[in-house]
């Protein structure tokens, strides 16, 4: 089934490219998609800009030979529905840091519209001691 992990990914790191990994194995001979947040979506939730572009972000994703499709996240009011829809995904795959923040909610989803899409989640196990936030914190 198609996989799609939405995210910035500023940054790449060990743990965006475990859950690329992880993505490619749950999909299977099935596509692999990243729903890449744009610069404006990023600095409107985060409140400054990503350190790379959208254009590097993309690209380097690209590169990694992991992900089939990198699509253009820039949902303006919160609602992730039509990037899910266009990408034909029945998976969302996300770290399992995210478990306990309400990733559903924040992606302007409810479990009642998943069930509905028969769209189910993932939480992969999250890549201790790298992130995008310990890296610029390293930087200072």
């Amino acid at each position: 089934m198609n996989c799609i992990s939405l995210g910035t990914f500023d940054m790449l790191h060990r743990g965006h490219i475990m859950l690329f990994k992880k993505c490619r194995e749950l999909a299977g001979k099935e596509k692999v998609i990243v729903g890449l947040n744009t610069d404006e979506f990023v600095t409107r939730y985060k409140g400054r800009p990503p350190i790379m572009s959208f254009d590097e972000r993309r690209a380097v994703i690209k590169e990694l030979g992991i992900v089939d499709e990198v699509l253009t996240n820039g949902q303006i009011d919160g609602d992730a529905k039509e990037i899910i829809e266009n990408s034909g995904a029945k998976l969302i795959v996300i770290g399992s840091d995210w478990a306990r923040k309400d990733y559903v909610k924040q992606l302007g989803l409810d479990w009642d519209w998943l069930d509905r899409q028969e769209i189910g989640v993932a939480y992969v196990t999250y890549t201790r001691g790298v992130s995008t936030t310990e890296l610029k914190r390293r930087l200072q």
